[in-house]
């Protein structure tokens, strides 16, 4: 049998690229593959509005909240392990939540699995820039980023095909046979690369873990309760407090997690504010858009995942083709011109959104605005692992990963406190007169996100940080 220590470069550097994007598919599909079921579990499970909420919630709260946690495990303890780890525990509390005879028994395996997702997606990236060499980075992380889309467009259309045809499970045992062969694949042909860190900041984790739940607490808690709820006040002060505490300690903890000079870097801060506010605007717009179809257009599920792949399947298109051509191009022009057509989806969404619209009306703002997506996507990513050192990628795409988390959060609560301050579920009417509110909002959202992408660093200074990254110049020092 050929081992991992015997497989050639080529070999490994393609098995690389398959086995990461595998792991990003089924961490991305999870996310909103389950929304299509709320109905069923609802049924089956005997669940209440609050335990529905917290099926998705639990998730995505443990995912943002440990992916920092994730990346710092995989510099300590190596890589390929603890993504080959990871895996397994996404697939293990699979099992658990196909298996779950309660909604309390689904929550808590959905909060495992998010634990499992968060160890999984920062290490995806640093696996591939490991793996690849610079000049064809930028292609490698455009087909990874095809292959996450590729997750997310899917997980509506498949989860409404399992609920209609087969049953609620098997949206979770679908995880399992490609989990089992992912985590054995990857023991045999990655390579097990380390930090440079020896040691595990476990101060920095006790505080970014506490710190980012109680941030990301707030904004999931506040469309339930109101914004003007103690618990939410609370949590925002709590949280704010405790990363405030985080980034202190980082400036004097020995081996931190996340060196702060990374942020004097203007190709790694910008790309992280441009990730903030494409997730916001998207994650947002998918909350609401899915509602819609169903709500103010009349589809099913199914149908309803169909219609809007020609929003969400364009990452399967443009995506790789950004990424290669960004290595000729550089990553600015794709972050800017893709939040710019981000922008005007949704604010041509907004503005055709009314009782009587067609599904004829949003084919082309959609389809705008999945362009302009697909064109962020793959370039956020390289501009992040691209402006630090290689060792850092994990550090790098963790955080990365968790401003992209926390972006679709408060893109959720914000665009449904606008819907509600706007409109409602009584009628058709008044749901569009809401749901124009929020895609206006989101539409702006992205917008600003634009605007950081002004300040990203062009192909020259990007070249120049790489530059100087390798020939000893001091990172403080850095553009």
């Amino acid at each position: 049998m050929t081992t991992h220590t015997e497989t050639s470069a080529p070999s490994r550097t393609a098995w690389t690229l398959i086995l990461a994007s595998l792991g990003a598919f089924i961490t991305s599909l999870d996310v909103v593959v389950v929304s299509t079921a709320l109905p069923t579990l609802q049924e089956h499970l005997h669940a209440n509005l609050a335990d529905l909420e917290w099926t998705i919630n639990g998730y995505n709260l443990a995912f943002a909240c440990l992916m920092l946690t994730g990346a710092a495990l995989g510099d300590r303890f190596g890589r390929r392990n603890m993504y080959a780890l990871g895996v397994a525990v996404f697939t293990l509390s699979s099992i658990a939540c196909a298996t779950a005879g309660s909604a309390s028994a689904l929550i808590a395996a959905r909060v495992v699995q998010g634990a499992g997702a968060a160890v999984v997606l920062p290490l995806t990236l640093t696996l591939i820039s490991h793996a690849f060499p610079l000049e064809k980075r930028g292609a490698a992380i455009g087909i990874w980023g095809a292959i996450t889309g590729l997750g997310v467009a899917a997980g509506p259309v498949l989860g409404g095909l399992i609920i209609q045809d087969i049953s609620w499970e098997w949206i979770f045992w679908i995880n399992v046979p490609v989990g089992v062969a992912v985590v054995v694949l990857s023991l045999l042909m990655l390579e097990n690369s380390r930090g440079t860190r020896p040691q595990l900041d476990l101060v920095g984790v006790a505080l970014v873990s506490t710190g980012l739940l109680a941030l990301v607490w707030a904004p999931v808690r506040a469309p339930s309760i109101g914004w003007g709820d103690p618990e939410v006040a609370v949590a925002l002060v709590v949280g704010a407090v405790l990363l405030t505490a985080f980034l202190a300690w980082q400036r004097r903890a020995r081996y931190p997690m996340l060196p702060l000079q990374y942020f004097r870097v203007r190709a790694f801060s910008s790309a992280n504010g441009v990730v903030f506010f494409m997730m916001f605007s998207l994650i947002g717009s998918l909350f609401m858009i899915t509602q819609m179809f169903q709500r103010g257009l009349g589809y099913d599920p199914l149908q309803t995942g169909l219609r809007i792949l020609v929003w969400t399947a364009m990452p399967m298109l443009v995506a790789p083709v950004a990424g290669a051509l960004s290595e000729k191009l550089g990553n600015k022009p794709f972050m800017l011109v893709g939040m710019l057509l981000q922008a005007v989806g949704m604010g041509w969404l907004a503005l055709v959104s009314s009782s009587d619209v067609g599904y004829g009306d949003v084919v082309g703002p959609l389809i705008v605005a999945g362009i302009g997506i697909s064109m962020v996507f793959p370039t956020v990513a390289n501009a992040v692992v691209g402006s630090v050192p290689l060792d850092d990628s994990a550090v790098a795409a963790g955080t990365n990963n968790t401003v992209r988390e926390a972006g679709g959060v408060f893109g959720v609560a914000v665009l449904v406190a606008v819907f509600a301050a706007n409109g409602g579920y009584g009628s058709v009417a008044s749901f569009m007169d809401g749901f124009k509110a929020a895609e206006l909002v989101a539409a702006v959202a992205a917008l600003v996100g634009a605007g950081v992408a002004v300040l990203a660093p062009g192909r020259s200074a990007a070249g120049a940080v790489h530059e100087a990254e390798h020939s000893g110049v001091p990172q403080t020092e850095r553009v």
